[in-house]
């Protein structure tokens, strides 16, 4: 059978798999060798599921032997992130000393969905401590680092998925979104991260089933191309009975998104969401990427978003919305003996303890008082699509940042940007206003700055419009593509 090859696509391979000129044995038996020789300098991974990985790949070997009807994914090695998007029976940390060696006993829906589309997970990637930031570091498993620059952050909250597929370890990642989280590391990592409309992945979280809700709180694909995204929400997407926030079933036709053009669609750019100070180095690359939407047939308009807030208020939005989700969560885990801000305060990082001390406090009249800002925001973007198909803007204000190399510092983004002081957790950020709303979006990869490093470019779509986001991605992929950009594998 022919040699496994790191730059297929998670498409490309199940082809080969299903042609039978692939075994599967052999495309996880080189995930796990890659994994063991390249991951001491990423650290993308928490835990390696070698013996179990090995087994599934045996098994799927002999279903296609057997002629048994195969799944999409049938054979696929994907990486799986270690917050909340648990696989029972294998330890799942949250980034979290507290949790070094949690074992959830239920897996997620989506992995449970991935896993029965054929794919053969090989571990769990590095996470920050409750995916509280857009950096990944943690007490427990240090920093990961992005493939262009082993100095530099991959960016989180799923920095440990976009990590393993920008450097060619697995083809394709689960992470998840609260903030920008898929989006974040897709653009410090050079990969592609789609973020699908609130309701489309189900989650069927226990024991508060509402927790996604404030901010919305999405799962979704990290991909090295926009088919192999579109391959991955068609198997991830649908709704759950046990999730009373996920949206029927509308038959999407996620594959066939990629396929079709954009041409005469309106697309509105906006460099700086109107509020957001950024980086001439990322302005400059993503004004440039621009240019690939006309080139696809569509036009091109800068707007205005017309947000009346600035951007400290709206990261301080974000950081009591997400606080006061993190204390929904915390008083689930007490009930299996874990009080994070009691027995375990002195093991949390800094920064994770301090937003949840800040947030403990809140009345419920500030709550829904947060909600009317919240309401501006949603109404700022629904507003464009009025005009508009879709609304681009940069993912990030700032190209990859530099890890901290002393381990009792953690890596957090900067304090400033272009002169303007933003929060280093979540200010630089330019995707968490759509976690606000719920609109579907992604992040593509828009080109390198002038010292190599990636930069990305957030699409957003309409509500629902999820087929919009990948056709412009796919669009801008063949204007555009990026593939040669990677650094050698």
């Amino acid at each position: 059978m022919s040699p496994y090859d790191t730059t297929a696509s998670a498409a490309e391979l199940a082809a080969r798999i299903r042609r039978g000129d692939l075994s599967p044995v052999t495309a996880v038996e080189e995930c796990l060798e890659r994994i063991h020789e390249r991951d001491e300098a990423l650290n993308a991974f928490v835990t390696v599921l070698d013996d179990e990985a090995r087994e599934r790949a045996r098994e799927a070997e002999r279903a296609v032997e057997s002629g048994a009807e195969l799944g999409p994914l049938h054979g696929v090695p994907i990486a799986v992130k270690d917050l909340f998007d648990f696989k029972a029976g294998v330890r799942n940390t949250m980034g979290s000393k507290p949790f070094a060696e949690y074992v959830p006993e239920q897996s997620a829906t989506y992995v449970d969905r991935l896993e029965a589309a054929g794919a053969i997970v090989v571990g769990k990637t590095n996470t920050p401590e409750f995916g509280h930031k857009g950096t990944t570091d943690n007490r427990i498993q240090g920093p990961t680092s992005t493939p262009f620059d082993l100095d530099r952050n991959a960016g989180g909250s799923s920095g440990g998925s976009a990590a393993a597929v920008a450097d060619g370890i697995v083809p394709i990642a689960q992470g998840s979104d609260g903030g920008g989280s898929v989006r974040i590391p897709a653009s410090f990592c050079g990969v592609y991260g789609f973020k699908p409309s609130f309701g489309r992945v189900a989650q069927a979280i226990r024991p508060d089933a509402f927790l996604t809700h404030t901010p919305t709180i999405h799962a979704g694909p990290i991909t090295r191309t926009v088919e192999d995204a579109a391959l991955m929400i068609e198997v991830m997407s649908g709704p759950h009975p046990r999730d009373p926030l996920s949206v029927p079933d509308e038959n999407p036709d996620y594959l066939g998104a990629v396929r079709r053009g954009i041409d005469g669609a309106d697309v509105a750019y906006s460099p700086d969401f109107g509020v957001f100070p950024v980086d001439e180095r990322v302005r400059a690359v993503v004004d440039d990427a621009v240019d690939g939407f006309e080139t696809a047939g569509a036009t091109v308009d800068r707007v205005d978003i017309g947000l009346d807030h600035d951007q400290t208020a709206l990261a301080e939005l974000w950081l009591r919305e997400i606080g006061m989700l993190y204390h929904s969560a915390v008083e689930g885990f007490k009930a299996e003996g874990l009080d994070l801000l009691g027995d375990h305060r002195d093991e949390l990082c800094t920064e994770f303890a301090e937003l949840l001390e800040d947030t403990q406090g809140l009345g419920i009249v500030e709550y829904k008082r947060d909600e009317h800002l919240r309401t501006e925001v949603y109404d700022a973007v629904q507003d464009v699509f009025v005009e508009y198909d879709l609304l681009v803007t940069p993912t990030l204000a700032v190209p990859p940042v530099e890890n901290e190399t002393d381990p009792d510092v953690q890596t957090v983004g900067p304090t400033e940007v272009d002169g303007e002081p933003v929060d280093p957790l979540i200010g630089w950020c330019l995707t968490y206003p759509i976690n606000f709303t719920g609109h579907p979006a992604a992040s593509v990869p828009a080109g390198l700055t002038d010292d190599g490093l990636p930069v990305g470019l957030q699409v957003v779509g309409d509500r629902f419009a999820d087929t919009d986001v990948l056709a412009a991605s796919a669009a801008l992929e063949r204007a555009r593509p990026w593939h040669d950009t990677y650094p050698p594998r």
